[in-house]
Parts: structure tokens; sequence; C-alpha cells
């Protein structure tokens, strides 16, 4: 007579062992010490949110201004400030810190079966670097003396010569401090998706999100030293009287733009691959499909980064340089197209073999490949040298600039929110609001962008605060208006859905998309050490894996991989995921914030050039170090 083996109770005692083991500090003080990934990904979440805000009511109050001919709601010194802060803002404080630092701090760790990133208080550290930049450079805005040669900031314009005060200044000190959180954030990136994936998950298990991620911390690590050492150079220029700008003592004005370019181009992309990275997790989960072509999703996405340092002088087609240099560039230009057509195909047949469902996560997503395509074919007419050299510095570009950053990289962010909303709330959004943000923000985008290409193309220069009324352009200007108002309103809908879900939503349940990924196994909100059993994984679909999903209940019933003994954390090889080694993760630690109060002190003696003073608050910097690495975590076999 055959019997059956109950299968074993879960090893409860251990659960209490670990969430007691990883519990947060209460109150104020938790947050401010927190390593937690989760946290940190919210406080970014929120501090970018409150800068988007700032971002759009720059750009409202421009539409505004621009809204008929020879309007004066502000005049041409602070519509000068309102364009510069306004591409600051959106470029350095809202979309990387969005996709990376909200995005890919919450779900990485989850998504590779971790349980923190790999340097938690590194992690910690890019956080409060992050909002120390963005408060000092907001500063200059409530003083008045905002940046105010845009967020590319060509000399000899900003030289100081041409501009002095401390507005460039902040900026040069403003970007070099933000670059400090970005290329922490990278390199933590980097080595978590390397060395923290969970057992068995090689580099071809590991979900397109992941490499979407990786690609861009790569990019952000060869880019950002190029904009770093332009701002670090004018500053010198501006303060000590150095002359690497100035032609009359031996400079070259064209040096910053080769170097701001060299960032500034594969910054596009480092912006829109990770939102490339939430479109390939959104789409399964609502086609119930596998990508299709995942490899080449995979790869394309890395080239994408790559091959765009390679097109950063396409930016300077009118500058005189040789024609062979010219044509270089744009044949660059034409490549970096295939792997972006590559995903195009990819998610577009995902969605035709599998059964779409048009939630509102979907819909943002299908809103984002008519944006990136349009966008991107606009791009491709810059191909032709004349054609470019004729619309360069008109509405055109900035037409095509927005349909791939706000359409390519926004739209997936507002798509991941809806996305993930119950995953880190544990409620259900309401569905009918969010499709009605999803037709604003869309109807919105494409009336306040589209009609910048047609004004582009009858003349309308870029970065102008007024403009007659005998020109033709006030119609297309009151439709951008209206547009970018739309767009506003439908961005208000879709963040009070958010909160009214929050309080009024249904339960969502661990998985309410059935989605691929491993974040999806786990309760939500996920407890604080992520997982009770390392899990197990065959393939990058982890959660449709069902067999293995079963083997981790059982491990955790048999205290298997459960690693209860301190904050631990397997780690594996790079390329095959194969265990290494088990090492002891660190957990709350004030010094984060403390090291990041001497650099804003430090950076605020160099803008007012108290060079000795500043050397006597890095003294701060010193005792944080110290105090950081008093104590490092173990590592054991």
């Amino acid at each position: 007579m055959a019997t059956t083996v109950p299968t074993p109770a879960p090893a409860e005692p251990i659960v209490e062992r670990l969430e007691e083991m990883w519990k947060a500090r209460p109150g104020l003080l938790g947050w401010l010490m927190t390593t937690d990934h989760k946290r940190i990904g919210l406080l970014y979440f929120w501090t970018t949110l409150v800068l988007f805000a700032a971002g759009g009511a720059e750009a409202l109050i421009m539409r505004t201004q621009l809204i008929q001919p020879n309007n004066h709601v502000v005049g041409p010194a602070t519509y000068d400030e309102l364009f510069s802060m306004h591409g600051i803002t959106m470029i350095f404080f809202f979309i990387i810190p969005m996709t990376t630092g909200a995005f890919g701090n919450y779900l990485l760790p989850l998504m590779v079966g971790a349980r923190d990133m790999a340097f938690p208080r590194m992690n910690a550290l890019s956080y409060w670097v992050f909002l120390a930049s963005g408060l000092f450079i907001y500063s200059s805005l409530f003083a008045g003396v905002a940046p105010n040669a845009g967020w590319f900031d060509y000399v000899p314009l900003a030289s100081a010569k041409y501009d002095p005060g401390h507005a460039i200044d902040f900026y040069c000190l403003g970007i070099i401090f933000n670059g400090i959180s970005s290329t922490l954030t990278a390199s933590n990136f980097i080595v978590t998706i390397f060395k923290l994936r969970a057992p068995g998950m090689s580099l071809n298990r590991m979900p397109l999100f992941c490499f979407a991620n990786l690609a861009a911390s790569f990019g952000l690590l060869f880019a950002l030293p190029s904009l770093t050492v332009d701002t670090i150079l004018l500053f010198l220029d501006r303060n000590v009287g150095t002359h690497f700008f100035d032609p009359a003592h031996g400079g070259n004005v064209l040096l910053w733009q080769h170097l701001f370019w060299f960032f500034g181009h594969p910054e596009v992309y480092i912006l829109i691959v990770p939102a490339f990275g939430i479109a390939t997790e959104i789409i399964p989960a609502f086609t119930q499909r596998r990508v299709v072509a995942f490899p080449f999703v995979a790869i394309a996405e890395i080239l994408v980064v790559f091959i765009g340092f390679g097109v950063w002088a396409h930016h300077m087609f009118a500058t005189g340089m040789p024609t062979v240099t010219v044509v270089f560039f744009a044949a660059a230009t034409a490549i970096v197209v295939i792997p972006s057509t590559i995903q195009v195909f990819a998610w577009t047949m995902t969605m035709f073999v599998g059964r779409a469902r048009f939630k509102t996560p979907l819909l943002f997503i299908a809103g984002f490949i008519f944006m990136f395509v349009a966008g991107g074919l606009t791009g491709i007419m810059f191909l032709a040298v004349p054609f470019d050299q004729q619309v360069t510095d008109t509405y055109f570009v900035i037409a095509h600039f927005h349909y791939i950053i706000f359409g390519a990289a926004v739209f997936p962010i507002f798509g991941g929110l809806y996305y993930w909303f119950p995953k880190v709330t544990g409620k259900l959004y309401l569905e009918l609001p969010g499709q009605i943000s999803f037709w604003l923000i869309f109807l919105g985008t494409n009336l306040l962008f589209f009609p910048m290409h047609i004004v582009g193309l009858i003349g309308m220069p870029r970065r102008i605060y007024t403009y007659p009324g005998s020109l033709g352009w006030g119609a297309y200007n009151l439709a951008e208006s209206i547009g970018g108002y739309l767009t506003a309103f439908g961005i208000v809908v879709l963040l009070a859905n958010l909160v009214v879900s929050y309080f009024r939503g249904l339960p969502a349940g661990p998985d309410p998309w059935h989605g691929a990924t491993l974040e999806w196994t786990i309760s939500s909100p996920p407890p604080e050490y992520n997982y009770a059993v390392i899990p197990t994984v065959s393939s990058a679909y982890a959660n449709w894996d069902l067999e293995d999903r079963e083997a981790d209940r059982r491990k955790l019933a048999n205290a298997v991989m459960v690693l209860e003994q301190g904050h631990e954390q397997p780690v594996t090889s790079p390329i095959d995921g194969w265990w290494s080694e088990i090492v002891e993760m660190p957990h709350d630690s004030p010094w984060p914030l403390v090291l990041t109060v001497g650099m804003t002190l430090v950076f605020i003696f160099l803008l007012f050039q108290k060079w000795v003073v500043a050397g006597f608050a890095s003294a701060l910097i010193a005792i944080a170090l110290l105090g950081w690495h008093g104590k490092e975590p173990q590592e054991h076999e």
C-alpha cells in the first residue's frame, strides 16, 4: 500500500530569526542610517519625484512664457535660468536617479536573488550624496544665481568673462558632486550583478532588466570621467586663472564640446537603456510569453551603450569639423540604429505572439514603443549632414530629443510605477484612473512635442524667451503649451491614483500579474531579508519555473540555504553563477551620512574659493572614513 509523505512544515523559528536579525532600526533614525536597498530605493523615489515636480514646473513656466508672441511672464535672465535648471534637473536629477537609484536599487537585488546590494553602506552614501548635490545646485535658484548657460554649459558663454558670479560655479561643482553619486551607484550595480546572483543564475539566466542596468552602469563609469574633467577644467578657468578654453591663451572652446558630448550622447542611451529593461519585464508579464530573441535583446542593450560612445560628434556638425570626421560620425549614428531596431522587433513580436492584456503598465509600454520609433526616425534624419546643419539649434532638435527622452525614458518609468506598485505596497492600483492617466499623458505629450518639429523646420530657434507675432509661430506654440498643461494634468492623475490606491486599493498578494522574475515569488511588500531561502534558478523567468519554486519551499522547511546566522549573503562566480563563499553584510550605519556632510562642506567652501577652509573641512571626511572601516564585515567559506 502506497503512502504519501507529508510536506514538512515551514521552518517558522528560522524565519522569525531572520526577521529579528534583519529588522530595521525604528523611526527617523532608522531611515537616516539605513543600508537596506529597498529603503534606499524608496528614498531615491521620493527625492526624484520632488525634483521631477521642480523640473516640470520650470517647463510649464517656459511654456506659459511662449504661449503667445511678445509675452512677459518672465524676463530673459530668468528664462535662461529656467531652461538651464530644467535640463539639468531632468537629466541629472530625475531620469538617471529614478531608473537606477529608485527602480534599480529596489529591484535589482530582488531579481538576482540577493539580500542586499554588494556594498550596502556605499549604496547609502550614493543616495545622501545625490540628495546633497540636488540641494546644493537648487540653492543657487533660490539665491538668484542659478546656472544659466544650458545643461550643456557651452563656453565661452560660460566663461568668467561673459558670465561672472557663481552661477556657472554652482553648475560645475554640482555636476561633479552629483557624478560621485552616479559613479558609486554604477560600481555597486556592476559588482552586485556579477557577484551576488543566486547560485545557478548564470549570465544567460539573468533577467533582461539586469542586463539593461549593467549596460547603463558601465556606460556611466566610462562617460562620467569626461564630464567631470570638463567641469573641473572650466572651474579652474573661472577661479584659478587657467586657460583651457581660452583661444587667446592657447585654449580651445571646442575642447569643451568634445569632452561634454563624449559624455552627453552616451548619456542619452544611459538614460533610456534602463527604461528598456523595464519594458522587457512588463511585456512578458502581460503577454505571458518569454521575450522573443532573448539573447539578441540582451546583447543589443549592451551594444546600444557601447556604440553610443562613437556618436558624440554628431552634435557638432555645424562647428566646421573636417568632412572625413563628419562622415565617420554620421556612419556611427546610422549603426546605432541596429541594436535599437532589434529590441523594437523583439518587443512588438512578443506582444504579437503572446496574449497581450493592455492593462495600464502595458499601455505605457505601447506608448513608449510608438514614441521611441517616432523619435528614432527623426534621429535618422540627422545623418544627412546638410539637413543637420540647417536644423541645428532649432525646435526640431528639441522635438527629437524629447520624443526620445520623455517618450522612451519617462513612459516606461510611468509603466513601471504601475507594474511594481503592488509589489512595493501590497495594494492593487485602480485600473480605470490608470488608463485615463495614460491617455492624458500620451495625447498631451504628442500635442506638446510634435508641433515643435514643424515650428523648428520653419525657423524657430531654441533658447529664445519670446518672439514677434509676424513669424507664424504663435499657433504652434499655443498648441505646445496646451499639450504641456495636459501632460502635467495626466501626471497629477497618475500620482493621485497611486496615492488613493495605497490607502484604498485591494490587497495585491505576492504575484497579481503572474510576473516572470524572482521578486514575484515573495510577499508584497518584500521582507527586509528579501528571501528566507536563497532561491533556486534555472532560467531567466524564475517565477514560471514551478519545480524550482517547490524546491525552495522544501529547502526552507529543511533549513537548507537559509543563512540565518547573521547578515549573510552567498557570493557566486561572475559568469556561471557557481557558489563561491558566504559574506556577512553590514547593517545600519551613520557613516554614509556623516561622510556626505563632510563632502558638502568641502563643495560649499570651494564655491566661495575658501581653499584652506575646504582643506580643514575634509578632515570630517577622513574621520567618517576611519569610522566606516573600523569594523569590516566577515567572510567565510
